[in-house]
């Protein structure tokens, strides 16, 4: 039988029990003297002094590297030696307190995500093709399977709505702090609530391929890539270490040297041990940073590892895509120009708009949906960044899109009848077969109600260079861009994957710089972005891979909070890294002129520890997470009525 020495029930029985022992040695000592003292004495040095010498040399062992809590039993047994065991009681009392604290209150870092992952249903409501409804495990849905909702539900699994109308709180997935209504077409994410009406959801995603199983994969791949402070304060802290131990064994020479008494010796080289220890310095980092990360999954934002959040910080720079970031993504078809039957131009734009994810091919394949036009069989379909696509039907070759493709497929555009749309400020595509011209049709976006403050707000927090990068024709980045307040210069239009990565470039040789897309046709330019940061990730799987950070609400004011957190957490590691070096310095010094008692050292060395770590568990309460705190708090409050669901 193994026991695990660094379980919460194991660290905080041996706690108890150490701190027990150290009430009856502190009684036998300064009460009423007896053999309970001794005994006291003993159960400290067993619960407290064993089970941290066991894991620090076993880390010494499986890793070769010296632990920190080595150097804590070192001291204690050196107290011992020379005729103080009380104060090196005191010792592996007072280090067995913080160690136990420091470790709860990591976990509960650890936890804040834990709990928001451990939504998930266990049983759905499965309906057969014969309308049938049976309760199944979660684990037994596959994609093309039709489960039913209820009010109040969890959904099980991430899906469409078939069937139904209502409105669902998404706050555990997006952070939105208001409900969100769906109707059928709708996409709807793994634990998000069903809250006011009866729905049909086909699964289009297996559970182990879900948002919360993307986002459980996220957060463990965070809290495992270290940032490059935390990487130096482990670096400092096992080379620090060594010299600590060295240090104390040459004080102790040097000492003897000088004539000091084997007793007196020792005890300054012990204390000098425990005051020269770096637990602070060690802790203040990684408590630092796991509690954001925790808060900014809270809030719907996922980094991927404290590297991302502590480059963040330096962004002084961002770059946005335009449409489905700035903008809504949902463009309408504002006009039509066809060149022949408009009925069988919008069939076969349709028809081979049907394979394409893009926002614009959404909207043409709505338009037609409305006016009963079914789309026309076209297959081979390709895509062409930036550029359109490309198919086949009996006819031949067709395609659709911008200006450049049709120059690729040598079509003229420049035709009398489509001179109105060479100056409009929405966006165009053109249909064609061949070298042929069939048509245009023109497509209208319109910003995100939350752009403008989103954006405003970065600029409140001193973010001096924000830009639009966009593959649209100028004069649609133009008019979104005065939407949104940019000046004409701050707007670059008619831009190719490759041109966006340019110009990120560009933007990076002044500084470090975020770049803010849809993940799909801006990979390269997330990828070269000092940042990369993917709007609007639940349920798209491009965009979790390609960022480093992810907004899984379409909310551009959480972009603000996460540089908000970010800056904060640069301030609160440097403010634990001052403190804890402050502190250290403090007492090194005490011990080597001031004759620094061992308990005052041991007291201001955890004591130290505790408060780098306390200090970094401020970043748990972060106001990014206020907004859906206080909606939670409504809902607990047992309104009658259920909030409107916002369009």
């Amino acid at each position: 039988m193994t026991f695990d020495l660094s379980s919460d029930r194991l660290m905080m029985a041996l706690t108890l029990a150490t701190v027990f022992g150290m009430g009856l040695a502190a009684f036998g000592a300064f009460v009423v003297p007896g053999l309970w003292g001794a005994a006291g004495l003993f159960l400290v040095y067993l619960a407290g002094g064993v089970p941290t010498g066991l894991r620090a040399l076993s880390v010494l062992w499986r890793d070769r590297v010296l632990d920190i809590d080595l150097l804590m039993v070192v001291a204690a047994l050196a107290a011992a030696v020379v005729g103080a065991p009380l104060e090196g009681a005191v010792l592996l009392t007072l280090f067995s307190i913080s160690t136990t604290l420091e470790h709860r209150a990591m976990g509960r870092a650890r936890r804040a995500v834990e709990a928001l992952m451990a939504l998930r249903p266990d049983t759905a409501l499965r309906q057969a093709p014969d309308g049938r409804v049976s309760e199944v495990p979660v684990a037994d849905l596959v994609p093309g399977d039709v489960v039913v909702l209820r009010p109040g539900a969890r959904v099980p699994v991430d899906g469409v709505i078939l069937d139904g109308d209502g409105a669902l709180d998404e706050a555990t997935i997006t952070g939105e702090s208001m409900p969100v209504h769906k109707a059928p077409g709708a996409k709807v994410f793994e634990a998000t609530v069903n809250l006011n009406a009866v729905l049909r959801v086909q699964v289009t995603q297996a559970v182990a391929d879900s948002t919360v199983a993307r986002m459980i994969a996220l957060v463990t791949e965070a809290q495992a890539a270290r940032a490059p402070s935390e990487r130096f304060s482990e670096w400092f802290g096992q080379r620090y270490t060594v010299a600590v131990l060295a240090g104390s064994s040459l004080a102790l020479c040097i000492l003897l040297a000088l004539g000091w008494s084997w007793n007196d010796a020792l005890y300054r080289a012990a204390t000098l041990l425990v005051a020269a220890s770096p637990c602070a310095i060690v802790i203040s980092v990684p408590a630092a940073i796991l509690s954001a990360l925790a808060a900014a999954a809270r809030g719907g934002v996922l980094f991927k590892g404290g590297a991302a959040l502590e480059t963040l910080a330096e962004v002084h720079t961002f770059a946005f895509d335009k449409t489905g970031t700035l903008t809504t993504g949902k463009a309408e078809v504002t006009g039509l120009i066809a060149l022949g039957d408009e009925a069988a131009f919008l069939a076969l734009l349709s028809g081979i708009e049907a394979q394409s994810e893009h926002p614009i091919a959404e909207a043409i394949r709505r338009h037609a949906a409305e006016r009963g036009i079914a789309p026309a069989p076209v297959h081979d379909v390709q895509a062409i960044p930036s550029e359109g696509i490309t198919g086949t039907d009996a006819g031949g070759t067709v395609w659709a899109g911008n200006r450049r493709l049709a120059a690729r497929m040598g079509a003229q555009v420049d035709g009398p009848e489509f001179a109105a749309l060479h100056d409009t400020a929405q966006t165009v595509t053109w249909l064609g077969r061949g070298d042929r011209l069939l048509g245009a049709v023109t497509v209208a976006d319109r910003p995100r109600e939350s752009s403008a403050a989103g954006l405003a707000a970065l600029r409140g927090e001193g973010v001096g260079t924000i830009r639009i990068m966009t593959g649209d024709r100028r004069a649609v980045g133009l008019r979104i861009g005065a939407e949104l307040g940019f000046a004409p210069d701050e707007v670059m239009a008619d831009l190719l994957p490759q041109d966006k990565v340019r110009l990120v470039g560009e933007l990076a040789g002044r500084g470090k710089v975020a770049f803010v897309g849809d993940g799909v046709n801006d990979a390269a330019a997330l990828a070269r972005a000092d940042v990369g940061i993917a709007m609007g990730a639940a349920g798209s799987e491009v965009a979790l891979q390609a960022a480093d950070v992810a907004l899984l609400s379409d909310d551009m004011g959480r972009l603000a909070a996460a540089h908000r957190l970010a800056r904060r957490t640069r301030r609160v590691i440097r403010q634990n890294l001052i403190f804890a070096m402050g502190m250290m310095a403090l007492l090194v010094a005490s011990s080597l002129f001031l004759s620094l008692p061992l308990p005052l050292a041991v007291i201001g060395h955890e004591g130290g520890t505790v408060l780098v770590v306390l200090n970094g568990l401020r970043l748990l309460a972060d106001p990014i997470r206020s907004d859906r705190d206080q909606r939670q708090a409504a809902r607990r409050s047992g309104a009658a009525q259920p909030k409107p669901a916002r369009a």
